[in-house]
């Protein structure tokens, strides 16, 4: 019977298939756990307090709380995109830009993707392939905007 069905598999989208002015929602999102940031943190040999040390943290003014690690912040936002936008059309990310982080995530936060292709255009020495770059923002569970990114990414073209 499996050979009579037409097959789809997930992927994200071709060169082609990207558009700029469109608001891409990626859902679901992530709430983020004491667990991951403790882990996080721990595996990137990061030892910043603000992340580890909760009797720390509780005697610095303003949030007076351990802060999610900015950098899973980051991984995070790009993550949540990445089945909607670039599963397995991807050849690489070209680079990072405008990197912000206008409030901080806590511990039990959850952060929602959106991304907004900003420009996209064709390969010159890759053919097949065109450079798409993405406006990333990353909003915790009440709106507020948490992160930002610009990261410009080389795409596959759809196969022929």
């Amino acid at each position: 019977m499996s050979e009579q069905l037409r097959r789809v598999v997930q992927r994200g989208l071709w060169f082609e298939e990207f558009e700029t002015d469109v608001l891409y929602e990626h859902r679901p999102g992530r709430t983020i756990t004491e667990a991951d940031n403790v882990l996080f943190t721990a595996v990137t040999m990061n030892t910043q307090a603000l992340h580890l040390d909760a009797a720390f943290a509780e005697a610095q003014p303003p949030f007076h709380q351990r802060l999610v690690n900015s950098m899973f912040t980051l991984s995070t936002l790009v993550g949540l995109s990445i089945t909607q936008l670039t599963q397995g059309t991807i050849v690489a990310n070209l680079g990072f830009s405008d990197i912000a982080f206008p409030k901080p995530l806590f511990h039990g936060d959850t952060l929602y993707a959106e991304t907004v292709v900003t420009e996209k255009r064709e390969s010159k020495s890759r053919p097949g392939e065109g450079i798409v770059t993405f406006a990333h923002t990353g909003r915790n569970q009440h709106g507020d905007v948490v992160a930002t990114a610009f990261r410009k990414t080389l795409v596959r073209k759809k196969p022929d």
